[in-house]
């Protein structure tokens, strides 16, 4: 296999992360250790939790990366979920505006990286 199948994301606490994450996905890690909590997304496909930088990740850091969610239906589906998440309490970076891929929306998790939902491509 030569696709990517490991996706990481620098958190500083990986438990608290763990949580945001099995909260907003509705989905469980397949294993927890004390710096690295991986999701198995697809078969074979990891998205993983990682404290192991944690002395490299500030809240002023510039994030440049997104993790994404692709929902599929309509522009009503990403409004949906933004008001889904809204009401569990996240930190909105964007709110729900249409861009040449379809309707989207960016939001944090506790360490600022960012998540972004769009329409299914």
């Amino acid at each position: 296999m030569s696709a990517p199948n490991l996706f990481l994301v620098y958190v500083t606490d990986v438990e608290r992360a763990s949580a945001f994450y099995s909260g907003l996905f509705g989905i469980e890690p397949i294993m927890t250790t004390p710096r690295y909590v991986p999701f198995e997304v697809a078969p074979g496909v990891l998205f993983a939790l990682w404290s192991g930088r944690a002395d490299r990740l500030a809240p002023d850091t510039p994030r440049t990366s997104e993790v994404g969610l692709m929902v599929p239906g309509s522009s009503a589906a990403v409004d949906e979920r933004y008001e889904a998440w809204t009401a569990k309490g996240v930190t909105v970076v964007e709110e729900p505006h249409d861009e040449v891929f379809g309707r989207t929306f960016v939001v944090a998790d506790p360490d600022g990286n960012l998540i972004r939902v769009s329409p299914v491509d």
